[in-house]
């Protein structure tokens, strides 16, 4: 696999115009770019609004939603491949060197934004209203980075991209809220596949839940489970399970048959000091307080 360091080189191979930034690399009109078949990484951010006609477009796991016009995001070093890409109207990528954001406040920030990990089928599907915003955004870059440079420039292409990831995270939000109405509540389905967990003993067997075999079992990311399941419930994946876990373990002490040791091995705990520490901040008691107060 591909490998690129530098933009020079991933503009040279794509056939795309040299960049007007080693760092920076801003394409355009991707209906007239030849993008290849490959399979491939970089140390870039990515930010990129395109529709495809057809081929295939992926990064994660899984393939690239055409239907519609889309804004996604990828991160340095995430595997992107593309193959037989054809576009249907012109869109843009806007490529930042992790290397450009370095003294910016933006290099820490941008790392709150978990969009960037999200699957390629999670990407951010723009109203009409939301794509002009983007796009005004996208043209105040584009003259920032292309009509001389000069010492202002980059704090201004950093306050637009900026400003660019608000609004992803604000229009992410409205998307959860409507796409809700056809996936279901995720916290439902969330429920369902923990209690499938636990009913078949894996607790013994694999210790606990992991948030990433679970959101498997959705055909969803990590990331984006947490932030769907924070949307609808204001807890994320682990906050939940850990919840869950924790109501077992309270009707365990109530019966008082067995040592906490005993129940936090049942409920996949590796050690008692962990689960009694979780206990705690839980319930803001130890098992064994909880315990003598239910029983006496």
């Amino acid at each position: 696999m591909k490998h690129y360091k530098t933009l020079i080189e991933l503009h040279s191979e794509s056939n795309w115009e040299a960049p007007q930034h080693p760092l920076l690399g801003l394409v355009g009109c991707l209906s007239e770019c030849t993008m290849g078949n490959r399979e491939f990484t970089t140390d870039c951010y990515m930010v990129a609004f395109k529709k495809i006609k057809s081929g295939i477009f992926m990064y994660g796991r899984t393939p690239y939603d055409h239907d519609n016009g889309s804004l996604f995001f990828t991160k340095p070093r995430q595997v992107i491949e593309m193959r037989d890409l054809e576009f249907e109207e012109e869109g843009f990528m806007l490529l930042i060197h992790e290397d450009y954001l370095k003294g910016h406040e933006l290099h820490k920030a941008i790392e709150q934004y978990s969009y960037f990990d999200y699957e390629v089928t999670e990407a951010l599907h723009l109203s009409p209203k939301e794509e002009q915003n983007i796009l005004e955004l996208h043209d105040k870059i584009n003259n920032e980075y292309r009509n001389n440079p000069d010492e202002y420039s980059r704090e201004i292409i950093l306050s637009h991209l900026s400003t660019i990831l608000k609004y992803a995270q604000r229009y992410y939000k409205r998307q959860f809220i409507e796409r809700e109405q056809i996936t279901g509540k995720m916290a439902s389905k969330f429920n369902d596949v923990l209690k499938k967990y636990i009913n078949n003993d894996n607790l013994k067997n694999q210790g606990l839940p992991n948030v990433t075999e679970l959101a498997g079992q959705l055909n969803i990311s990590p990331r984006y489970l947490s932030d769907l399941l924070k949307q609808e419930t204001g807890k994320t994946a682990i906050e939940l399970i850990h919840i869950y876990l924790i109501s077992e373990a309270k009707n365990l002490l109530r019966l008082g048959e067995k040592g906490v040791s005993e129940i936090a091995y049942e409920l996949g705990f590796e050690n008692a000091s962990y689960f009694t520490r979780l206990f705690k901040k839980q319930t803001g008691m130890k098992p064994v307080e909880f315990r003598k107060m239910h029983i006496n």
